[in-house]
């Protein structure tokens, strides 16, 4: 079993390390919220039947924040544009 909590750790933290490189951001914590952000803007657009196949598909650490608060009674969100969607990770990433 610590295999399994080992492959996850390390892929969650490939993730926010490349993240960080990426955006040349020296706090890996920024990273992290940026990760979160973009799972709660993405998990509040898909329909109902959307998140369990999406969520399958990640590390098991990052699909615990993919579903951290998420509730369905609140999806999907109306938004569709890249803009609004921008503005929803930028939302998420001030209440950090």
């Amino acid at each position: 079993m610590n295999g399994v909590f080992d492959a996850t750790i390390h892929k969650g933290n490939a993730w926010i390390k490349e993240l960080s490189e990426q955006f040349h951001w020296e706090n890996d914590h920024r990273s992290y919220q940026a990760l979160r952000a973009v799972l709660y803007a993405l998990g509040d657009r898909l329909t109902i039947a959307a998140p369990p196949p999406l969520g399958a598909q990640l590390p098991m650490l990052t699909r615990g924040l993919y579903y951290e608060g998420w509730d369905p009674s609140r999806v999907p969100r109306r938004e569709r544009s890249r803009e609004e969607f921008l503005a929803h990770v930028r939302r998420e990433l001030l209440r950090g």
